[in-house]
């Protein structure tokens, strides 16, 4: 007896071809560190005040607010969304406040924020992150994502700079106290006295978490953020987003993304050597350790030997 051969609907190959047509391209897809939400010409402060009032009026809590350098303002805002998100995974709490920009380039202010959806894949977070994205996007708008050729998802999962540089997973341990209400006090005292050059910007407590994130600016030698970004922020748009640094405080332990990632993460293509490489900042990783570390109360030792973008301490 002969075996009849079943075949598939063609209906059926067509949908599985279209399936697996969709996953390659969202396999495929790439990110951006930065969105470009709008290009004005109106003066800094004007479109700084209308871009607080875009983000409150949807939703988001402004919890600070600076200037690193002249011409430059950064917005810290943060949302129920995210405190919950960040609740859930820690990873999240690098992402709790969110950073927006504006700033002054020639005739031209640009509004620009860091991308929820590159650092979501960077910092390994399984959350939704789309409503805060989509909030964003209504409250300021998005004409182009920049910083980078773009990074898939998984290239983000993984990432570093280079052979012998840090992961995601590789963070800077800056001191550790008894309990989570020793750290932030003694933290928010020494960020009071600007110890090793580093100056509270905001202050987001985790609800239902022991968990405390500060952002820091920093003006101490080559961790100073002007003179920094002065060096490797030269393309336009600009990456003021980048600012500013955050300290995590979980159960009484501070730490903090080393340099070398997160410099690395939200600067992808900046090359190693020229003038504005990362060998023009290459004392930068040492000098931002030795502020976040006295800053957080932590133990500093000098390090031996040249070190800074080279390899792993």
């Amino acid at each position: 007896m002969g075996h009849r051969v079943v075949s598939a609907p063609a209906s059926l190959i067509v949908c599985l071809f279209f399936l697996l047509a969709a996953s390659a391209l969202r396999a495929a897809e790439t990110f951006k560190p930065y969105v470009l939400a709008a290009t004005h010409t109106a003066p800094l402060d004007n479109v700084v005040a209308e871009t607080r009032s875009a983000l409150e009026q949807n939703g988001f809590e402004l919890v600070g607010e600076y200037t690193p350098y002249e011409g430059a303002r950064v917005l810290i805002v943060t949302s129920s969304e995210l405190g919950n998100l960040a609740a859930a995974e820690p990873s999240a709490l690098y992402l709790v406040g969110q950073r927006v920009a504006v700033t002054q380039t020639g005739d031209q202010t640009e509004i620009s924020y860091a991308n929820p959806d590159y650092l979501a894949h960077a910092y390994r977070i399984t959350g939704d992150l789309q409503p805060v994205a989509r909030r964003l996007t209504e409250a300021l708008g998005s004409e182009q994502t920049f910083g980078s050729v773009g990074l898939t998802a998984r290239k983000l999962a993984k990432y570093h700079y280079t052979f012998g540089m840090e992961y995601f997973d590789d963070p800077m341990e800056l001191a550790s106290y008894g309990n989570h209400s020793a750290a932030v006090d003694a933290i928010e005292s020494r960020l009071e006295a600007r110890e090793g050059g580093v100056a509270k910007v905001y202050r987001i407590d985790v609800p239902g978490a022991q968990a405390t994130v500060f952002g820091v600016s920093m003006s101490d030698g080559m961790a100073n953020d002007e003179k920094v970004m002065g060096i490797i922020d030269y393309k336009r748009p600009r990456h003021t987003a980048n600012l500013p640094y955050e300290i995590v405080v979980v159960r009484g332990k501070a730490r903090a993304l080393h340099p070398r990632f997160r410099l690395a993460l939200h600067f992808p293509d900046i090359r190693m050597v020229g003038d504005h490489g990362f060998t023009k900042i290459l004392s930068t990783p040492d000098a931002v350790r030795k502020s976040l570390t006295l800053a957080a109360g932590g133990k500093w030792a000098e390090p031996s030997g040249l070190q800074g973008f080279n390899t792993r301490n």
